[in-house]
């Protein structure tokens, strides 16, 4: 009781002294502190609002990402009992890897296809190399080929008479062609126009004419399109600029006619071939002369060369055709002709095709004297006329030839006013006909572009080399035959 009493007397001093000290020192407000008694619990009140709905959020959030938890859990021990169950979208993507899957393995087929492929060309390509250095290639193409439509015949007119010779450059967009009447014309192959021409001028002018004033008998291109040779009757050879056709050079020192000339593939090395029975060589990157050859017992009538230190011609009257092995300074001589063998040329480095006056086309092999097959009135006329051209209309002597190198494609020309295209059989042993191109008048040079899209043909109304016979009704012209190949091979190649 005792105790009750003073903690109750306790209680009351100190309540005493709290309300004395209030009276006596009111609260002070600070100084701008405009607020209403009662607003500071107020807004007390509204922070402790706020931070009890932010726990709110924040304990929701919590329970949500528990709650997804808890179902995907679920989902696993699902799919756990029951594997065999599943959604579309689930289904799209298990079909859509297995396809992923698939194109994988399959493009991995591809690449393992295309390298063999790869290795196959390139195995292909090195054995054709090896069999060109070897002078053995011969790609089978002739029967690929089909008679042209006229459609596929372009003639060019712009000689004044017969045209003697011509070549093609090496990219097969232009032909330069030489004529009688001692001109030099520059051909476009796609659109038939002229690009340039070469005037020619009259005998006795020949220091002041830039050109030739004799029948312009012969005409090369280097295989990088940097020279063009030409030679004529006045024993000169010109050296031009294809691109624009300026004189470069004039060589000197043949005693007769240029009958024939012809660069060494992939040099500058120039051939050139007279009526004075000498083959004579030069060096166009010093323009200067090199040797002569000799051998022919007769005029030489035509001569050619690929990429060998090799140089063929043909004897003319003398009735051989000759090798000339320009490091072995050595000779191979072979006969077959009966009559004047007129024009030859090179279809590899082991095989060469020749032509002759007395009708007769004939493949050779350099492993043979005599040729691997003689066809005899190759451009044989089916009917005769009259009875004093019956001889030379049985005869109809092969005026020019031509080969796709490295192929068994080979063409001939006649007075016949035909060309006549051949397939070389297996081994260069025998000739099969083809198919022949009518043209009007004396085919006196033929030629294959490289890559055998085109057959061009110089045409006169007489024979390159003298007046024995006259064509009225021909007319010199440039012949330029787009050849075709069938459809099938077309389809193949692509």
């Amino acid at each position: 009781m005792l105790l009750w009493v003073c903690c109750r007397l306790s209680l009351t001093k100190m309540s005493f002294f709290l309300k004395g000290k209030a009276k006596g020192k009111p609260t002070k407000r600070k100084a701008g502190d405009d607020r209403k008694p009662g607003e500071f619990m107020k807004r007390k009140a509204q922070a402790k609002e706020r931070k009890r709905n932010l726990q709110l959020q924040k304990i929701q959030v919590e329970s949500e990402s528990e709650v997804e938890s808890d179902d995907e859990g679920n989902k696993k021990v699902d799919e756990t009992f029951s594997s065999d169950e599943e959604t579309a979208q689930e289904k799209r993507l298990r079909l859509t890897k297995q396809y992923l899957a698939q194109l994988e393995e399959q493009d991995k087929e591809d690449e393992d296809e295309g390298e063999d492929a790869d290795k196959d060309i390139v195995a292909e390509k090195l054995k054709e190399d090896v069999l060109e250095q070897s002078g053995r290639l011969q790609r089978q193409v002739a029967r690929d080929y089909i008679p042209p439509t006229g459609e596929d015949i372009l003639v060019l007119k712009g000689h004044k008479l017969s045209i003697t010779c011509l070549v093609i450059s090496p990219d097969s967009k232009h032909v330069y062609t030489g004529s009688k009447d001692c001109s030099i014309i520059k051909w476009s192959t796609e659109t038939g126009k002229k690009v340039h021409v070469i005037s020619g001028g009259r005998k006795g002018t020949e220091e002041k004419h830039v050109g030739h004033t004799g029948h312009v008998m012969a005409i090369s291109i280097s295989s990088d399109n940097k020279f063009l040779a030409t030679g004529c009757r006045n024993k000169l050879i010109h050296i031009w600029d294809p691109s624009d056709c300026h004189l470069i050079h004039t060589f000197k020192g043949h005693r007769d006619a240029i009958a024939g000339l012809a660069f060494r593939k992939g040099s500058h090395d120039l051939f050139s071939a007279s009526h004075d029975r000498s083959v004579k060589i030069w060096n166009l990157d010093e323009m200067a002369y090199v040797e002569t050859l000799f051998g022919h017992q007769d005029s030489i009538t035509g001569i050619d060369s690929l990429t060998r230190q090799r140089a063929i011609t043909a004897g003319g009257r003398d009735g051989s055709i000759r090798i000339w092995k320009v490091v072995e300074e050595s000779q191979l001589v072979f006969h077959g002709h009966s009559g004047s063998i007129d024009c030859v040329r090179f279809i590899n480095e082991q095989n060469f095709l020749s032509g002759a006056d007395d009708g007769s086309v004939a493949l050779w092999s350099l492993m043979k004297k005599k040729p691997s097959t003689l066809i005899k009135n190759a451009h044989r006329q089916a009917s005769l006329t009259q009875t004093k051209e019956r001889t030379l209309s049985e005869q109809n002597w092969i005026t020019s030839v031509a080969a796709l190198h490295n192929t068994d494609l080979v063409a001939s020309g006649s007075k016949d006013s035909s060309i006549r295209l051949w397939q070389c059989g297996p081994g260069c042993r025998s000739l099969i006909p083809l198919f022949n191109i009518p043209v009007v008048g004396f085919v006196n040079a033929l030629e294959f572009s490289d890559d055998g899209s085109l057959l061009v043909a110089g045409v006169g109304q007489e024979h390159r080399l003298g007046r024995w016979w006259s064509m009225k009704q021909a007319k010199n012209s440039v012949v330029i035959v787009k050849l075709k190949k069938s459809v099938k091979k077309q389809v193949a190649d692509l």
